[in-house]
This record gives C-alpha cells, structure tokens and sequence, in this order.
C-alpha cells in the first residue's frame, strides 16, 4: 500500500449560534473532552494572540476568534490568512504566535523554529480539497485520478476529450479548451492536491509534493484560495483545486476511488483521516493512504494544522495559546468550524492526543 505524506469563503457563523454553543454551565464546560481544562478555565487568559497562515482556514477562523472570546472575553484573536507557507515562516521569525498550515513543517523549519523549544502540529481543520470547475451546462463530472492529473498536466486540454467523455456517459461535452488555474504563492492546498496526484495517478504525473506548484507546467495563477476560485469562476472552461468551502457555485469533480466516483463531503473526508497515521518526523502531523480503494473515502483531503512551540516567553502567551488550541479542538470548536465552512470534524483520537500536548506547553526555563 502507498502511503504519502498528508497535510486539508464560506458564510462565517452566527454570533447567535456561537453564543448559544459557549452558553454551557460551567460544569459542563469544564468536562468539554478537549475543551478548557479546569486549570486553564480558571486561569487569567488576556491580550492579543497573533497567528497567520492558510487561507483554507479563514472562515474556521472567524468562527473560532469570536467563538473563543464567549470563554475567554479578554482574549482577542487575530489571524492573518497570508498562505500556509508565509504563516509558517512568520512564525519561525517569530511575527506570529502560532501559524495555520495546510502541510506539516518539514526537519529544517523545525530545527529554526521556537528558539529552544520543539514545535508541534495540532490538526485544526479538516477539509476535502474540491477539484472545482467552470463549463456551461455541466454541473459534475467523473473522473479517474489518472485523468485529473492529465490534466492538469496539460496533456488533456479539452472539454470534449475521449478520456473525459468515457468516464461521463450521456453527458454533452462541449468542446471549449481546458483552462487549468493553480495556486501562485506557496500553498498548503497545493501541496495536497500534489501530493494526491503523486500518490494516486501513477506515470500520469511525475512530480513530488510540493507548496509550490510545478515550474514547467502551463497554466494561469492567482493568489490564495479566494484567488484561484474568483479566476475560475469568471473563466469559461476553467479548472482548479481549492478548499470545498470556498468554491461558491462552481461545479466539482467526484473522483475515482476504486471501481466508483466519490463526491467531495465531509463525511467522505473524515472516512479518510480515520485511516491516517502519525507522522514521526512531525509531531501531531498525519499520513494518508492517497491510493485509496476504500468505499466511499473522498482521498483529495487536506487537514489544516495549528503549529504551536512546547515553550513560549512568559506566564501570558502560554495562558492564551492554551486557551485558544484547546477551544478550536473542543466540540464547540469544531462545531463552529462544520457550521461556518463544512470541515469535517477531528476524531477523538486525534483531541486526545492534542489535549495532552496543548496541557504541556511551560514557559521557557
């Protein structure tokens, strides 16, 4: 079996359904599997808490700012959606408090991040990444891994193809050319959706995983998730791969998984995260099977993470990092996050495992 390595604007939710949520007793709050724990409910948690990276997680994270402050009133978070790669290198240099990513740190952004601490991952976000298009008259297509990648490697370019056409019986093709639209600044997404490709398309593509999509291939670009949708939507003819959440009305591909067509869901997607294993070169980071035959797994699949240090300056950012990572990982959390982008909630496995690391982090000695 082959296993890869695995990384995942909606309508934000309802300040009265957020409050709702935090309107627990006090009993029950503290008894949250993965919520506050009784120590830091109790815990004098303020100020401003800066954190930047993936845009996939933009509407999670209006929800989880103002889902926090119904816990926490004196604890403002601010997060600015720059892309996982720049959040993860604004966090080394220490701009940020935490960083949102899209793909785990790889062993030379650990080694410089966190001064004499550790950094680990907390999975945050889990999202199907959509194969998202733009062709009139055409609401869905199927299509088999091997294709997508011919695709988007240019070696398809129209609508109309024999290849596309097998797999979509009955269903008029026109015969516009294919427009593929890929991320221009280093991405989370995209290094999933590489990462699928490489692991799930065989000889149709080539390249490794990667933030960066590949040099030589043709294609037009736009910066973060609202970037490639907003150009694929006003492109006839047009593909893309982003966060399901934020595709707005354009069409999607159900992929190929063994011998059926799996739509994009959150349901599918969780299917896949219960198979995913550590990663033991990333602390708190996932590996996925990408080649997949399982029934009804959606394997394009992305889990956005929150990139914490094990140590941090002083009494304050601890209180506020803990307040913070515990309540995105609580039910409520994840219940604001389904509610204001369709992200499929993390196991139990997974809040465990982050609840005892989060509990852990001390202010440097």
């Amino acid at each position: 079996m082959k296993f890869s390595r695995f990384y995942r604007s909606a309508a934000i939710a309802s300040v009265a359904a957020l409050a709702l949520a935090a309107c627990s007793s006090d009993d029950a709050a503290d008894e949250n599997a993965g919520g506050d724990s009784g120590d830091q409910a109790s815990a004098e948690v303020s100020g401003n808490l800066i954190g930047g990276g993936a845009s996939s997680q933009e509407a999670a994270m209006t929800a989880w700012a103002a889902g926090v402050t119904e816990v926490h009133p004196d604890l403002t978070v601010n997060y600015d959606p720059v892309g996982s790669g720049s959040g993860r290198e604004g966090f080394i240099a220490g701009q940020y408090t935490f960083a949102g990513s899209d793909s785990a740190m790889d062993a030379e952004e650990q080694e410089q991040a966190c001064g004499s601490g550790s950094p680990f991952h907390v999975p945050s976000y889990i999202s199907p990444v959509a194969v998202a298009f733009n062709l009139e008259g055409v609401d869905s297509l199927n299509m088999k891994p091997d294709t997508i990648a011919k695709v988007f490697a240019g070696e398809i370019t129209s609508w109309d193809d024999a290849e596309i056409a097998e797999q979509n019986e009955g269903v008029e093709l026109p015969a516009t050319g294919i427009t593929v639209v890929h991320r221009s600044d280093d991405s989370g997404t995209t290094e999933n959706f590489t990462d699928y490709l490489n692991g799930a398309a065989g000889d149709a593509w080539t390249w490794e995983a990667a933030d960066a999509w590949p040099e030589e291939l043709t294609g037009e670009s736009a910066q973060q998730t609202s970037g490639v949708v907003s150009l694929t939507t006003d492109t006839d003819g047009a593909i893309t791969y982003a966060d399901a959440s934020q595709i707005g009305g354009l069409s999607t591909v159900a992929v190929g998984v063994g011998e059926d067509y799996v739509e994009y869901s959150a349901e599918a997607a969780a299917s896949a995260v219960e198979t995913a294993e550590e990663d033991p070169e990333s602390e708190g980071a996932r590996i996925l099977d990408r080649s997949t035959e399982e029934e009804g797994v959606y394997p394009i699949v992305m889990i956005s993470y929150h990139i914490f240090c094990d140590t941090y300056d002083n009494e304050e950012m601890v209180n506020q990092v803990k307040a913070f990572g515990n309540y995105v990982i609580s039910e409520d959390g994840q219940i604001a996050a389904e509610d204001s982008a369709g992200s499929a909630p993390i196991s139990e496995t997974i809040r465990e495992e982050a609840t005892q690391r989060l509990d852990a982090i001390t202010v440097a000695g």
